[in-house]
């Protein structure tokens, strides 16, 4: 099977509000993320749904693989760090704002 990854990077935009940057370094949030990358490479995307709470409609966040350390496979030891990224994030509280939807 080979060994596992010990530290997989994953960059996220800096746009994202302070509610989903605390949505995505809970534990919980780390441990999903953890369960969906299995095999990930440098320069790897995939969209990764967060929450936005109650009033918000969901938001869709481009995670990016921009270093992996030890071996091919995600495992449960996998340490996943997370770092900002230069880009904006469309989505989430859209719902309350003026560019939400209207009837």
């Amino acid at each position: 099977m080979g060994e596992d990854v010990t530290r997989v990077v994953l960059s996220f935009p800096d746009g994202l509000s302070e509610w989903g940057r605390d949505q995505i370094r809970t534990d919980r949030y780390r441990n999903y993320l953890r369960r969906m990358l299995d095999e990930p490479r440098v320069g790897d995307e995939r969209e990764e749904f967060v929450d936005v709470g109650c009033c918000g409609d969901s938001l869709d966040l481009t995670f990016r693989v921009e270093a992996v350390e030890g071996g091919a496979r995600i495992g449960d030891g996998t340490v996943v760090e997370l770092v900002e990224r230069t880009g904006a994030v469309d989505g989430g509280w859209r719902v309350q704002s003026a560019a939400g939807p209207r009837e």
